[in-house]
């Protein structure tokens, strides 16, 4: 058995960290294959020799794990004021830090729609989704009600380039410390794992007053991207505000820090949420409890009991004909309708601190 007794942390004693899987370095002829895949197409060809450079600087970067090549010293607001942080991370700290001043400040309240369907006539599926024209239906009524609204796009992540959301690392299943806010596993420079849109995404969640999500059901589950969204959003539930109390990714420290005593902090609480969930034939209902109890989940607040909406459009009918259906559908469209306004009115409501929330003053009897 693994060793758990040394080193203490006040107590309690920090578990050994356990190691064991395969290393996932590659050999230099690997990497520098799959390294020129970046410029299959012929017409680099003229420009072989000077892509060997790159390939050969990008070798240099892998070998030596040069994931943040460029950094600052941390300075006098953080634990260790001489630990090297990253200035790609300290930008997305900044902006975090401009989105939460500007919800406590703003004079007129925000909603982010968020758009979870991957499917855009600008790439293979060649046909826009029915949950982008639910989303116009949303951003009338938010227009109607005097309301600002931020659109997060997720269909961007396969039509765009350059917008990639990289997959959680789970670091905080380690320790609750060692997830950082914002997350400080990418860019990883070293690894090509660059892009990475949730720096973007981060301010416009701490902006928002409120949030609606609007999601097809794939296979049972949330869309590829907008779970992929949901688990990146781990470190606003919790997660560490200051790399360098772990000194970046030192497993042992965030174990200590969350054994002495960690207060989970909520990046996110308190804001209001709606949901609109639909399909072809199987799965929303699973889909739409899931996204609601992921939002309570992180402290986020149910707009009201008609904030929550899961539908099937076209049941059992051909997919071809999914459009037609959806625009003959008049109830179900007036039915997105009213759960957007219900947000609407939540928002405003909690703007002028008017809408009091339960149990909100109450300790937490079990932490996360």
């Amino acid at each position: 058995m693994p060793n758990s007794k040394l080193p203490f942390s006040g107590s309690r004693p920090v578990p050994t960290i356990r190691e064991g899987m395969p290393s996932p370095r590659l050999p230099e002829t690997v990497f520098k294959e799959r390294y020129r895949e970046h410029f299959f197409d012929p017409a680099f060809d003229p420009l072989r020799d000077h892509i060997e450079q790159i390939t050969q600087v990008a070798w240099d970067a892998y070998k030596d794990q040069r994931k943040s090549p460029i950094t600052q010293k941390a300075g006098s607001d953080y634990t260790d004021p001489d630990y090297d942080l990253s200035v790609q991370w300290i930008a997305a700290r900044d902006a975090i830090g401009h989105a939460q001043h500007q919800h406590e400040t703003a004079s007129t309240p925000s909603v982010l729609i968020v758009n979870g369907s991957p499917r855009t006539e600008h790439t293979c599926p060649s046909e826009m989704s029915k949950t982008w024209r639910m989303h116009q239906i949303a951003l009338q009524v938010f227009a109607e009600e005097g309301i600002v609204v931020e659109t997060l796009d997720l269909s961007r992540t396969v039509s765009e380039f350059g917008r990639t959301i990289h997959p959680c690392k789970a670091c905080f299943s380690t320790a609750a410390p060692l997830c950082h806010w914002p997350c400080s596993c990418y860019p990883n420079n070293s690894l090509g794992q660059i892009h990475d849109w949730m720096n973007d995404i981060y301010p416009m969640w701490v902006r928002a007053h409120g949030v609606m999500v609007i999601t097809p059901v794939h296979w049972y589950q949330a869309t590829s991207p907008l779970k992929l969204m949901m688990d990146r959003l781990v470190c606003a539930d919790g997660g560490n505000p200051d790399p360098t109390s772990t000194h970046g990714k030192h497993a042992e420290e965030a174990k200590a820090l969350e054994l002495d005593g960690w207060d989970y902090p909520r990046h996110l609480e308190g804001r209001l949420f709606s949901v609109v969930v639909h399909g072809d034939a199987e799965g929303t209902e699973n889909v739409r409890r899931s996204l609601v109890d992921w939002f309570t989940s992180i402290k986020m607040v149910a707009a009201g009991p008609d904030s929550s909406l899961d539908r099937y459009i076209g049941y059992w009918k051909p997919y071809a004909t999914s459009h037609v259906e959806y625009e003959e559908d008049d109830a179900f469209q007036h039915e997105v309708r009213k759960v957007a306004r219900t947000l609407a009115e939540a928002v405003h409501l909690k703007h002028r601190n008017q809408l009091p929330v339960p149990g909100s003053s109450l300790e937490e009897p079990r932490q996360k």
